[in-house]
């Protein structure tokens, strides 16, 4: 799974990095994502835009946010199937972290990919009406089965995309599950590197 990430980019990196045109700087970040945080994530309505959307699916029957999709079993779920068809987002990251159980400690480990100082994590977004009614735009970060340097300490990761996938993944023009499902799949663990944190 994925419970908190590492941003410390700022808009005009994060800007150059995905090729958008107009940014935005009202909402501010830095360091630690939380679950239920606004942050910025990269969607595609026509062109690229950074968007400040806020981290977790709130659907009025869920009891706390659902901040994680299984890639396996999203086409299959209603929350998450539309919006892998039609509302595909990017989470732009510098690592993320993942705690490894050592007894009765958790040990906090933060993981990044080597060659990449901003990488995509694979999401999906969709509105949700919060406590007064007004709709909030929400996202989940979609995970998979961990490769092997994760599977140390986890057995799910987030989906990475590599550059390559980056653009299909935010084509909206593609619809097709199975046209999408080579995405979906563990971030090579040689391009990866993991440390306490």
């Amino acid at each position: 799974m994925c419970g908190r990430y590492l941003l410390y980019s700022d808009v005009e990196e994060l800007l150059e990095r995905y090729r958008i045109l107009n940014g935005w700087t009202d909402v501010n970040w830095g360091g630690e994502i939380f679950p239920t945080q606004t942050v910025p994530v990269v969607i595609n309505r026509g062109n690229r835009e950074l968007a400040a959307l806020k981290w977790g699916f709130t659907p009025s029957y869920v009891k706390s946010p659902v901040i994680n999709a299984r890639s396996e079993t999203a086409a299959s779920k209603p929350m998450f199937r539309n919006p892998l068809a039609a509302k595909r987002c990017i989470i732009p990251a510098n690592a993320f972290f993942e705690w490894k159980k050592d007894g009765q400690r958790k040990i906090k480990h933060k993981i990044y990919v080597k060659q990449l100082s901003i990488f995509s994590m694979a999401g999906i977004y969709d509105e949700f009406p919060d406590k007064e009614g007004k709709l909030v735009t929400a996202f989940s970060i979609l995970t998979t089965a961990a490769n092997p340097l994760i599977a140390q300490i986890h057995d799910r990761m987030p989906v990475i995309l590599t550059p390559e996938a980056e653009d299909l993944w935010l084509d909206p023009g593609v619809t097709d599950f199975k046209a999408l499902a080579s995405c979906l799949v563990a971030y090579d663990e040689a391009g990866m590197a993991m440390e306490p944190a």
